[in-house]
């Protein structure tokens, strides 16, 4: 279940790392490992399918250590995706929070039984 919630959630993740900044995968994936088990395999794809529904923009940028880096921006409207989506992240932690915390009535009903 973990894995799937964590795939589930990734966009939005990435794209909350890239409002602070833009910046290329493995930086975005370094960032990401120190909070979940993530891999730039997972991730590569997904920046694709971003920026296909232009919610994120790419820039080649020379790299003093090798050769160019391609770089990741936010664009307005993966700026708009991320609101919508944290909007809709919090009201589906409440709903599971409330579901695994039974109302008063509840437990009032289960301790008559």
């Amino acid at each position: 279940m973990k894995t799937q919630l964590r795939k589930g959630a990734l966009e939005m993740c990435v794209l909350a790392l890239l409002e602070g900044g833009d910046s290329y995968v493995y930086a975005l994936v370094g960032r990401l490992a120190r909070c979940m088990d993530i891999s730039e395999g997972t991730v590569y794809p997904l920046m694709r399918r971003l920026q296909a529904d232009a919610l994120v923009a790419t820039y080649l940028l020379e790299s003093t250590s090798g050769p160019a880096r391609r770089y990741y921006a936010l664009t307005g409207a993966g700026r708009l995706a991320l609101v919508q989506m944290k909007r809709e992240w919090i009201e589906f932690v409440d709903e599971i929070n409330r579901a695994l915390r039974p109302d008063d009535a509840v437990e009032r009903e289960g301790d008559a039984i």
